[in-house]
């Protein structure tokens, strides 16, 4: 026989959830991120982009891929565009391409800022995360990073009349104009590049390594972060008014 405590009632619930709390948002970032903290960026004037994995467009992927989506980048480009506190655009590369279109219109978007930005191309840019990776002002690849180049694939339902046949190809000349326009490698190199046959083991095309893609023309330089940030901070000061009221140049 037990006998009931009188004051249980008003005694104070002990304060865990609180607890749980704070216990589940550590668990989230470790999920998310890897470690408990992240370091904070204070009160820098570059903005880091990340483009990693899948890049997404208008079909879903499966949730166990890891995927940029461009519904994500476009609003983050226009807001560094917009934000007079960001004065720069550092974007690191880790892809293995993905949906065309959606690549095209990343690459555009860079392209067009009139902010100074410089991509990074880190472990690989693959397939239509080329383009994305010569669309700024300046280019870095890794000295042990890669780049496949190869022709534009069309999946699911495929109709086989002329048209169909005649879209992918005008698809594929909006990859070689936007490439060719953007670095220095030419229209012919590309083109051999990219129809080039037994470089890969199951599919045709070249896979490009960071010295390579320098050699070509279709990265300005191999480097690392160090001189990524180093260039960037260049083109900054380049951008910057004068006390004339002019740019420096």
């Amino acid at each position: 026989m037990t006998m009931d405590n009188p004051n249980l009632e008003q005694q104070p619930a002990p304060a865990t959830p609180q607890k749980d709390q704070k216990g589940s948002g550590i668990i989230e970032k470790i999920q998310e991120l890897g470690q408990t903290n992240v370091a904070d960026m204070g009160q820098t004037n570059i903005h880091c982009m990340t483009i990693v994995g899948q890049i997404e467009g208008h079909m879903q992927l499966p949730p166990q891929n890891k995927t940029t989506k461009y519904e994500h980048i476009i609003p983050q480009l226009v807001a560094i565009e917009q934000n007079p506190k960001i004065e720069g655009l550092l974007l690191i590369l880790n892809t293995v391409g993905g949906d065309v279109e959606a690549g095209l219109a990343i690459s555009e978007m860079i392209a067009s800022m009139s902010k100074p930005s410089v991509t990074l191309v880190l472990g690989g840019g693959h397939s239509i995360g080329v383009p994305i990776a010569v669309a700024a002002n300046h280019s870095f690849i890794a000295e042990t990073a890669t780049m496949t180049i190869h022709p534009v694939r069309l999946t699911g339902l495929v109709i086989g009349v002329p048209q169909t046949f005649e879209y992918l190809d005008k698809m594929q000349e909006r990859v070689v104009n936007f490439v060719t326009k953007n670095s220095g490698i030419t229209e012919e190199k590309f083109k051999e590049l990219m129809f080039s046959k037994g470089n890969l083991t199951r599919d045709i095309g070249t896979n490009v390594v960071g010295t390579d893609a320098v050699e070509y023309g279709l990265i300005n330089e191999v480097g690392g972060i160090g001189q990524s940030l180093k260039k960037l901070n260049e083109l900054i000061d380049q951008n910057k008014p004068d006390q004339q009221g002019g740019v420096v140049q």
